[in-house]
């Protein structure tokens, strides 16, 4: 409901409206942004180094999109896939069979079991609203890196103390509020990732390709595999489902690393050219 409140207020996307063909409209709102810029900075604007022709389109096709993701961008779809699926593993398989761990060796009663998810929300939203802002300061190929294998190294480590059985119910909680202050900065810098590395029509369409993929194969998988590794009452088992989402992680990471684009900073244009423009250079 609030989401639906703010959205009142916030300005509609400049490149959407010019996209679908509301010129006007488009132009009205980037004078209002650059009149705000100039009257808090002071400074006046710098003019483009380059302009766009737009031939715009009402529709861009889920066809069209996945056509051209996969085909015109191959080693980014690699990058957007290997993201979203090890985020998907890490965040379903904790999730979605905490309270069974909990259950099955801390003997918590299932009564309060959901109290102790309420940390991991904690650790969700500071993550992201901490550690954000260093996406475009540090580097997109850094944070995302360093966010994924640290939530990685982080699951190993609690996974080691887990089949040891050094933990209480309470530290093991805590342990994975400290993940996931990790992890959900780096599941949401995947969802960063496939919104601005692709076409800018593609935008809203690549985060639910990639989305659905992703859940498809770590969001099934995860909970099913960790049930049974669950269900057989054997710690070791459960640290092997953990290995499993750190060894997702660290190859995400690796994959950052070796595909990662520089898109701090940068506008989406420059990254991906879009598919209803010509660049008109000066």
């Amino acid at each position: 409901m609030f989401i639906l409140l703010l959205r009142k207020h916030v300005p509609e996307s400049p490149r959407w409206l010019i996209n679908h063909g509301y010129l006007e409209q488009g132009e009205a709102v980037v004078q209002q942004i650059e009149a705000w810029v100039q009257r808090e900075t002071g400074e006046k604007l710098a003019t483009p180094e380059c302009g766009l022709t737009i031939h715009p389109r009402r529709n861009f096709s889920f066809r069209t999109v996945a056509r051209t993701v996969f085909r015109s961008y191959p080693t980014r779809s690699i990058l957007g896939l290997s993201l979203m699926i090890s985020q998907a593993f890490l965040y379903n398989a904790i999730f979605f069979t905490y309270a069974l761990v909990l259950t099955r060796f801390y003997n918590v009663n299932p009564d309060v079991t959901g109290l102790y998810l309420l940390p991991f929300a904690v650790g969700n939203f500071t993550g992201p609203l901490i550690l954000g802002r260093f996406f475009d300061t540090v580097g997109r190929r850094q944070m995302i890196a360093g966010t994924y294998s640290t939530s990685a190294l982080l699951l190993l480590g609690t996974g080691w103390l887990f089949v040891h059985a050094v933990l209480t119910a309470y530290w093991q909680t805590a342990l994975w509020t400290i993940i996931f202050f990790f992890a959900s900065a780096a599941a949401s810098s995947a969802y960063l990732t496939v919104s601005e590395i692709f076409p800018l029509e593609t935008r809203a369409l690549a985060i639910a390709l990639f989305y659905s993929v992703g859940t498809a194969a770590g969001g099934i998988a995860a909970p099913w595999l960790f049930g049974v590794l669950i269900g057989s009452g054997s710690r070791l088992s459960v640290f092997y489902g953990y290995l499993v989402g750190s060894v997702l992680m660290l190859t995400a990471a690796g994959v950052e690393v070796w595909l990662g684009v520089k898109a701090e900073r940068t506008s989406l244009e420059a990254i991906a050219a879009p598919l209803s423009a010509e660049t008109e250079k000066d």
